[in-house]
C-alpha cells in the first residue's frame, strides 16, 4: 500500500508539473548582440520542457531552427508589417505563405500575433490593425490552417479607464472605437484576446497603494475584496479587471492569453533578483489555478524574456530574461 500511495504521488506530481508546462510558455526576444543561436535557444527550450514560445517577427532562422522541435509558436506580424498585410488580401496571403505555410506542418504555430502593444491614438498604426487581422485570417483559412492557428492582437492595459475595483474595469471612453471592431472580430472568429501584464509597473509606479507581495504573489492573504471575490495578487486583479472591461464591450465570451508577464531583475526601483525570483516562481505555479472570476480556468502565459537582451533601453529593459545570454538560468523554474 504504501509503495501505491508513493506512486500515486508521484504521477500526481508529474502530471502537475504537465499541466504548468502546458500552460507556461516563454517570450524569445532577439535585441541582444550575445546571445545564442537560434538552433541553440531551441535546444535550450526543450531541454528545459518549454513547450510555448513567442516570437515578436518572422525571423527566418528562428523558424527554420523550431521545425521538428514539436515547440508550440505564437508568431508576430510586426508593427512594421502592419501596412503591408492591410493593404491586400493578397500581401496578407503572401506573408502568411512564407512565414508560415512554408514552415507548417514541421513548426507548429498556435497564434498570429497582429501587431504589440499598437496605441489607438497613432493615427497611422491604429487604422490598420482590424483590417490586416481580417486579412490574415482569411489568409489562414486559404491556406487550410484556420482549424490549428488562432488570430489576435496583444494589448496592454493602457487601454482600461476603469481598473478599480477589478469587477468595474472598463475601456476608456476614447478607445472604444479601435477595440470595439477587434473585439467583435476575435468573438466571431472564438479567439483569445493576447494581453502583456506586468505587476512590476503598477508597484514601482504606486508603491503607497500597491504592495510588493501583492504584486509578486507573497501576500499571506486577501488584499481587496471585490463582491464575492477576494484578490491576494495583483496579477489576477488585472487580468479579471480586463475580463470585466471585455464583458461591457461585448466580448464577455473571449478568453484571454497573457501573452507577456515578467519583472526585471536590475535596473530601476523594485529591481532586484529575489523580486523577480518571487514574482517568476510564483506566478508559473499560479496560473494552473485561474482568476476569481473563472476560478480553475487555467491561464495561458507567456513569461518575458528568455534571456537579458542588451541592445535594449532604457536599463530596466535589459534585464527581464530567466536566463543568462550563456544559457545559465537566473532562477530556478519548475517547467
Amino acid at each position: 500500500m504504501a509503495i501505491q500511495l508513493l506512486f500515486l504521488g508521484l504521477l500526481a506530481a508529474s502530471c502537475l508539473d504537465i499541466i504548468e508546462s502546458q500552460n507556461v510558455g516563454v517570450c524569445y526576444g532577439m535585441l541582444g548582440n550575445n546571445l545564442p543561436t537560434p538552433p541553440q535557444v531551441v535546444t535550450l527550450y526543450n531541454s528545459r520542457n518549454i513547450k510555448r514560445m513567442r516570437v515578436y517577427d518572422p525571423n527566418q532562422a528562428v523558424l527554420q531552427a523550431l521545425r521538428g522541435s514539436n515547440i508550440e509558436v505564437m508568431l508576430g506580424v510586426p508593427n512594421s508589417d502592419l501596412q503591408y498585410v492591410a493593404a491586400s488580401r493578397e500581401n496578407a496571403g503572401d506573408w502568411v505563405k512564407r512565414n508560415v505555410r512554408d514552415y507548417s506542418p514541421g513548426a507548429r504555430f498556435r497564434y498570429i500575433a497582429v501587431g504589440n502593444e499598437v496605441k489607438p491614438s497613432d493615427t497611422t498604426l491604429a487604422r490598420l490593425v482590424h483590417p490586416a487581422l481580417t486579412n490574415v485570417q482569411e489568409a489562414i483559412a486559404f491556406h487550410g490552417l484556420k482549424d490549428q492557428i488562432k488570430v489576435s492582437t496583444a494589448v496592454d492595459t493602457t487601454l482600461i479607464g476603469v481598473n478599480f475595483p477589478p469587477s468595474q474595469g472598463a475601456f476608456s471612453g476614447d478607445v472604444r472605437s479601435y477595440i470595439d471592431p477587434i473585439i467583435g472580430f476575435l468573438v466571431d472568429i472564438k479567439a483569445p484576446l493576447l494581453l502583456n501584464i506586468y505587476t512590476y509597473f503598477g508597484y514601482a509606479s504606486n508603491p503607497r497603494d500597491i504592495s510588493l507581495a501583492y504584486a509578486t504573489f507573497t501576500s499571506p492573504g486577501v488584499v481587496v475584496q471585490d463582491g464575492a471575490n477576494g484578490y491576494q495578487n495583483l496579477f489576477d486583479a488585472m487580468i479579471d479587471m480586463v475580463y470585466s472591461a471585455l464583458e461591457k464591450a461585448g466580448g464577455a465570451s473571449l478568453e484571454i492569453v497573457v501573452s507577456e508577464t515578467g519583472w526585471p531583475s536590475d535596473g530601476a526601483f523594485g529591481a532586484t533578483p529575489d523580486n523577480a525570483r518571487a514574482f517568476y516562481t510564483n506566478v508559473v505555479r499560479h496560473v494552473s489555478q485561474g482568476t476569481p472570476k473563472r476560478p480553475g480556468k487555467a491561464i495561458e502565459t507567456y513569461l518575458f524574456a528568455m534571456f537579458d537582451e542588451n541592445n535594449k533601453e532604457p536599463q530596466l529593459e535589459k534585464n527581464f530574461g530567466v536566463f543568462y545570454p550563456n544559457q545559465q538560468p537566473k532562477y530556478q523554474l519548475s517547467f
